[in-house]
């Protein structure tokens, strides 16, 4: 069974925001193939999508990967799709508060 991937609006500016930050420190082209890495590791979870470490005592169903130990992905499974939540870089700490209106 594949299930469908869908990106929260918020992990979606997040991604925008890591490129921007990266490009500016870097590249370009380093931030691009940085977030086509992300992307192409959050669409693998279509196969296989429960990887990671449960986190409930944050919010019932929220899964995270780490993807290059730099970056957190959160998400949660909702019936055939795969609902990424966030995309977190550098450590930040994931609460109950920053995920509240992503679900």
């Amino acid at each position: 069974m594949e299930y469908r991937i869908v990106f929260h609006p918020r992990a979606e500016a997040e991604l925008e925001q890591l490129y921007e930050d990266i490009a500016e420190r870097a590249s370009p082209t380093i931030a691009w193939n940085f977030i086509l890495g992300i992307k192409d590791h959050c669409l693998g979870l279509s196969t296989f999508p429960l990887r990671g470490t449960e986190r409930i005592e944050i919010m019932p169903g929220l899964r995270i990967i780490g993807y290059r130990r730099a970056v957190s992905i959160a998400f949660a499974i909702e019936n055939q799709q795969v609902l990424i939540l966030g995309i977190f870089y550098a450590s930040r700490n994931i609460t109950p508060e920053l995920l509240e209106e992503r679900r």
